[in-house]
């Protein structure tokens, strides 16, 4: 009888034990989770690629969505005017159109965080800007001229804030350029400081500390443009 209930007893122990390593392997695997924000190369890839129309040869399709000339020819210009600039060069009006012409691009808003108060690149976010420069080298994005948007939380002034954007939109530039040879007229960088807020309800919130990459135009109108 005492045999069998030392059995017993240490048969919950164990079971005990095995849910304990159970649930703690699972909270830390969420846990890792939550702290891997880090975006893939692939990601980044569909993200920023350019739609394609589909080829109908005559045949309809469905409504089509209709392409004013003037515009595209105004907005094709505007891209080489702003391209090899440096963003402290950029007026409000220039930040102000590129952000209207952004709206529909493709993009993607990285998170790419910085230390508090500073444009170095934090550790965490090192894997995502890898990435980034893998994916702009890849053939499918390699020549486009791609818009790199800084942008800050809350805190502090507005000038201060606008020159900690640029200066973390350049971060990301130079680091492309030197890491990846990317040419450094193709990407753009600009500053918004905190009046682009992601998360306007957390004003002081670590989103609002990062970078959001657009691609501006697809490789065939880059190249005939040059």
């Amino acid at each position: 009888m005492a045999k069998t209930s030392a059995t017993k007893t240490l048969t919950s122990i164990l079971s005990v034990a095995t849910i304990g390593a159970a649930l703690s392997l699972g909270a830390g695997t969420a846990l890792a989770q939550e702290k891997d924000k880090s975006v893939t190369e692939d990601q980044i890839l569909r993200a920023l690629a350019p739609e394609k129309k589909p080829l109908t040869r005559g045949l309809s399709v469905g409504p089509q969505q209709a392409v004013d000339p003037t515009a595209a020819a105004a907005e094709g210009k505007f891209v080489q005017k702003i391209r090899g600039r440096s963003s402290r060069s950029l007026s409000v009006t220039e930040r102000e159109e590129i952000a209207t012409i952004v709206k529909d691009k493709p993009k993607i808003d990285l998170e790419i965080n910085f230390d508090y108060n500073s444009a170095d690149i934090s550790a965490k976010s090192l894997p995502s800007v890898q990435a980034l420069g893998r994916a702009l080298t890849n053939n499918d994005l390699k020549g486009s001229t791609f818009v790199v948007a800084g942008h800050t939380d809350a805190a502090g002034g507005e000038g201060y804030n606008q020159d900690l954007s640029e200066r973390r939109a350049d971060a990301i530039k130079r680091y492309l350029v030197d890491k990846y040879g990317i040419n450094g007229t193709d990407l753009v960088t600009v500053g918004y400081g905190k009046s682009k807020l992601k998360d306007p309800s957390q004003p002081m919130a670590e989103a609002n500390r990062r970078v959001q990459v657009v691609n501006m135009e697809n490789k065939a109108t880059a190249s005939s443009a040059r």
